[in-house]
Parts: C-alpha cells; sequence; structure tokens
C-alpha cells in the first residue's frame, strides 16, 4: 500500500540572528523559492560576531577565501587572514546583493518561544509577536561576553570595556593599557596597541602558544586575477578547505597525530628563536600541549611583548582598584584603560531566550547539566527547532561558515519531510541523541583537547563540546539524514 501524505505545504520560518548563519538560512531559502520567513535580530544591524567585535587588531584566523560562502566568493580580500571590518563589510554585501535586508526586524530581541498547537510562537521584548512553522536559531557561539569575577572591577576609575563592547571613543595613544586576558583577542590586541600606547600591561593566567602564521596582503595582480577567473577562486577556496582539514581539522582529534606534532615543533621554534630573553620566554613558555587550548595565530605578539613599553605580567591578580590592578606581589600597576579580553559564555547558545517545546518542556532544563543536541542541530521533545552550529559541533577546528552551509543543507532535508506532508513535527530521538552524545565522549578522550589545560572547549565534566571526528566524518553525516534517528509526527 502506497504511504499517504497530506497534501503538500509551504512552511514559515522564524530565524534568530542576523549573522553569518542567520544570513545564510536567509540566503538559502530564498533560493529555494521559500520566502514566508523573518530574520530577527536584536541589534540595529546584521553581522553578528563581527558587528560586536571591532577591537584594534581583529581579524580571522581562519583564511579569508574560506572564511566565506561558497556561493559568494570574494576576490578582493586584503589579506591571507581577514580582518574584522573587511568580513563585517562582506556579510552587509552579501545581504544586500541577495536582497536579505528586507526580511530582517532590527532592535528585536526575542525573549520567550514555545511550542504549541504544531507551531512555534516568539515573543519580542517590544511585546511583538509571530509564529511559525520552523524556528532557526542562528544565534552563533562568541556572542555573551565572559567578565571576570575580580574584586573591585567596578571600581577603576580610568575606561574599562570589554573586548567585545571596545569603546573607540577612549583615548589610547600615549596612555597606560591594561589587557587582561591571553587568548586571540588579546594577543591581536597587543600586537595593535603596543606601537601607540605609552604602556601595555598584558595580565597572564596562562601562557599560550604561538603559531608563526605571516598574513600577507593580496596583489592587485591576485585580486585581478581572482575577479577575471572566478573558477580559479572556487578551485582554491577547495584547495584551502582540504589543506586546513589535513593539517589541523584532523591533527587536533588525534593527540599522537605526526601533524600535531609538526605543529608542537612549529611553536616550540617559534618562541625559542623569537624571545631573546631567557626569563620572558620561560613566562611565555606553556605547560600544557600545543592545540590543547584554541592555537592562537600571530606573525608579530612575541616581537610586540618584547618592545620597551610592552609588560608581561604573571603575578595573579588580587583585586581592581580605582588607580589600576593589584597583584599578588603586592604592586599596582598603574592604568588609565583596562581592557577584559576574558572571552565569551560559549554554552549559551539562544540563551536567555526561554524556549518551550513540546508538552512544555523547557529547554533549561532539557540543558540543565549541559547542552547537548544530536548532530548539534536537533534537540529531543524541541520539534522543529534547529540550529546552525549548535552544541558540541565543529567550533575549534573547522571554517564556521562551511560548517554552516553543510548544517542548512541537512536541515533542509528535514523539512522537506514537512513541505512533503511525511511530517508535521521532525526532532531527533532521545535515543539517538544518547547515543550520538556517548560516542562523542568516547572519541573526544583521543583529542589533543584532553591532555591536561583548560580551556572554554571543555565542559562541566572536563570533556570536549566539539566535533571529535574528522572533516570527512562530518560531510558524511551532513549529506543525509538517517530518519530513524527521528521522530517523525
Amino acid at each position: 500500500m502506497a504511504e499517504r501524505r497530506s497534501a503538500r505545504r509551504e512552511p514559515r520560518f522564524l530565524i534568530i540572528g542576523a549573522g553569518m548563519a542567520g544570513i545564510l538560512s536567509a540566503v538559502k531559502l530564498a533560493e529555494a523559492g521559500l520566502t514566508d520567513f523573518t530574520v530577527y535580530e536584536k541589534a540595529d544591524r546584521l553581522g553578528g560576531t563581527w558587528r560586536e567585535n571591532t577591537y584594534p587588531g581583529i581579524s580571522c584566523d581562519v583564511p579569508s577565501h574560506l572564511y566565506c560562502y561558497s556561493f559568494a566568493p570574494e576576490p578582493n580580500w586584503s589579506h591571507h587572514f581577514s580582518p574584522g571590518a573587511e568580513i563585517q563589510a562582506y556579510f552587509e554585501n552579501v545581504a544586500h546583493s541577495h536582497d536579505v535586508e528586507k526580511f530582517i526586524e532590527y532592535g528585536q530581541e526575542i525573549t520567550r518561544c514555545w511550542f504549541e498547537d504544531g507551531r512555534w510562537h516568539l515573543e519580542t521584548a517590544n511585546g511583538e509577536t509571530d509564529e511559525g512553522d520552523f524556528l532557526i536559531a542562528a544565534t552563533g557561539v562568541l556572542h555573551h561576553p565572559a567578565y571576570p569575577d575580580i574584586e573591585g572591577l567596578d571600581s577603576f576609575e580610568g575606561s574599562c570595556f570589554h573586548s567585545a563592547r571596545w569603546d573607540h571613543d577612549v583615548p589610547l595613544a600615549g596612555r597606560r593599557i591594561g589587557v587582561i586576558g591571553t587568548g586571540s583577542t588579546a594577543i591581536q590586541v597587543v600586537s595593535a596597541l603596543v606601537p601607540t600606547v605609552g604602556k601595555l600591561t598584558l595580565f597572564q593566567r596562562t601562557p599560550q602558544w604561538i603559531m608563526p602564521q605571516e598574513n600577507a596582503a593580496y596583489t592587485e595582480e591576485e585580486k585581478e586575477y581572482f575577479r577575471a577567473e572566478p573558477e580559479v577562486l572556487a578551485a582554491m577556496r577547495d584547495e584551502i578547505s582540504t589543506l586546513f582539514a589535513d593539517t589541523f581539522s584532523n591533527a587536533v582529534i588525534d593527540a599522537d597525530s605526526p601533524q600535531l606534532k609538526m605543529i608542537e615543533v612549529v611553536c616550540r621554534e617559534n618562541l625559542e628563536n623569537s624571545v631573546h630573553d631567557s626569563e620572558l620566554r620561560e613566562k611565555l613558555r606553556p605547560n600544557y600541549r600545543a592545540a590543547c587550548k584554541r592555537l592562537i595565530m600571530s606573525e608579530d605578539f612575541y616581537a610586540a611583548i618584547q618592545k620597551p613599553n610592552a609588560e608581561l605580567v604573571t603575578e595573579p591578580i588580587e583585586r581592581i582598584e580605582p588607580k589600576g590592578v593589584r597583584t599578588a606581589d603586592g604592586r599596582l600597576h598603574e592604568l588609565d584603560v583596562l581592557a577584559l579580553a576574558t572571552g565569551f559564555k560559549v554554552d549559551r547558545f539562544m540563551r536567555p531566550i526561554k524556549i518551550i517545546g513540546r508538552g512544555g518542556v523547557a529547554l533549561d532544563d532539557a540543558w540543565a547539566e549541559r547542552p547537548t543536541a544530536y548532530l548539534a542541530i536537533s534537540v529531543p521533545e524541541f520539534p522543529n527547532l534547529f540550529m546552525l552550529n549548535g552544541p558540541n559541533g565543529p567550533v575549534g577546528n573547522f571554517s564556521l561558515i562551511e560548517v554552516a552551509e553543510l548544517q542548512f543543507a541537512y536541515i533542509m532535508q528535514l523539512v522537506e519531510l514537512f513541505r512533503s506532508g511525511r511530517a508535521r513535527e521532525v526532532s531527533a530521538s532521545r535515543a539517538a541523541t544518547q547515543k550520538f552524545d556517548e560516542d562523542r565522549v568516547e572519541a573526544a578522550k583521543n583529542t589533543i583537547w584532553q591532555t591536561g589545560c583548560s580551556s572554554w572547549y571543555l565542559d562541566d565534566r572536563g570533556v570536549p563540546a566539539a566535533w571529535p571526528w574528522t572533516f570527512a566524518r562530518f560531510r558524511d553525516e551532513m549529506n543525509e539524514p538517517r530518519l530513524d534517528d527521528f521522530e517523525l509526527v
């Protein structure tokens, strides 16, 4: 007997966020002829991470021609690794050229979403409501700043701000600047500011391994060639993707891989050959393996931190005082400006939005222990809710744009079940989600992230909350959904 299906129905989509993944969702839905959707953005313009982060020296650590949409190659990148302002401009240009902005509602922070009578409903902080068949969470990972819990932080008399909320009205030239943190952001800020400030003090809790990555500029001839030969640009993107996967992405998932050992040699030689003062060199030497924390790319940090007006402070911070930072040795480091390069709350995802699934199940309760999702996309009891770059996805070792494109193509296959009438509600089963998580935790034991350092990759158990397999496996998983792993209603 033929399978009974209801009449074909075109769904309505509610998209949260107008950053990289939200723009992608809008473009791909419109491309498929599905134009009944709204993108809700809490800010007054699009861009996500690249709108929020404008600190001095900001750039991407993924090659420019890989950190762009496959359907919108950019021949005019200025450097091999793009500065933040160019990436923001790129997303704005893509949104404009694909007529995305007509679908975006700016200044609309979503406070609540709930699944009722087979549809998703939402409410904004302004009191507006909407409903649709699918909820796409394109909220990103790096957008809730993490502030350090340091005594007296509010007492500082100078200018103090998080790196993701950089205050460009504050003058820096010739002044005393303090930077708390030593992740990618802090390293970029130090390199950018040392040449112009009076003194820069970097407060280091944990040293980082630095990969000496040159960031060469593209010549006008090269850019002209890319403009004239789009097929060459596409081939180069594929080549960079393969190289990125083979030399780094696949290396970090195997702590004993020869590629990882090579990375460690390069990082160690960079430290040995670049830092001339032995005492400073030892302060900058990590006691964990390279890439256990997110590997930092920089061609000039070691040179910057050795300048006469730069100081590395490794004594623990005791408290913040009105005039500066007091360290455990009793010294007061007097400052005019304090920048908090202390990262993000990476386990928030859609939260603090209150999201209620089938039967009144709250996402906060479903994630009471920690965020989890089947293939980083779907959560049991939250039908027709799909995430891009959700929990336990490939956030630490791949280009998030490439990841999001693969995920959205996968999601569209699930949407087709709705359109064809095969299912009104689609969500991962509890069994499949549990099996995925068990397999992920077991595989994570082999990764470099679990070799003895503390990083933002690790969850409350010390398990890496990231994809622990190869990029080839991720592509295979995204190729076609295993419908037996889903609950179809």
